[in-house]
């Protein structure tokens, strides 16, 4: 199987699968932002490379295990146990390879981050993808 053919089965292209992404973006970007702004009294605003730098291992990281693992497909809409049975272990997943990540680009990673990242990152990213679920349900009749 080409490599195409493979990224065919785990992406839809569709509206519902790039607003994912978008949302993906967006939920660990917060994380990233409100975590330097709050945590670190730092201001991303002011300092967009330094912001970008931090966020950069989260979203390639995710990006890359989200797509292995079939979540930009219609099927992680489907239901919230789907949603969300796959986005936890994904995260699980993405979280040491962001650090990794975080590691090559920084020179360093504390574990006390890499804790926090775990518990808030993703709620913020699960939390994101339950709120993409429910909005894509219609209502029932």
């Amino acid at each position: 199987m080409s490599t195409s053919t493979y990224l065919r089965t785990r992406v839809d292209p569709s509206a519902s699968t790039a607003g994912l992404l978008v949302g993906d973006v967006l939920a660990l970007g917060a994380f990233v932002f409100i975590g330097q702004q709050f945590g670190h009294s730092m201001q991303p605003l002011a300092n967009p490379l330094a912001y970008l730098e931090a966020l950069f291992p989260f979203v390639l990281a995710w990006v890359a295990v989200a797509v292995l693992g079939g979540l930009y497909t219609d099927d992680a809409l489907a239901s919230f146990r789907r949603g969300l049975g796959w986005a936890l272990p994904a995260w699980l997943v993405a979280l040491p390879v962001a650090h990794g990540l975080r590691i090559l680009v920084s020179g360093s990673t504390a574990v006390a981050f890499v804790v926090i990242s775990a518990v808030v990152g993703g709620a913020f990213l699960l939390g994101w993808r339950a709120l993409a679920v429910f909005v894509s349900k219609p209502p029932a009749t």
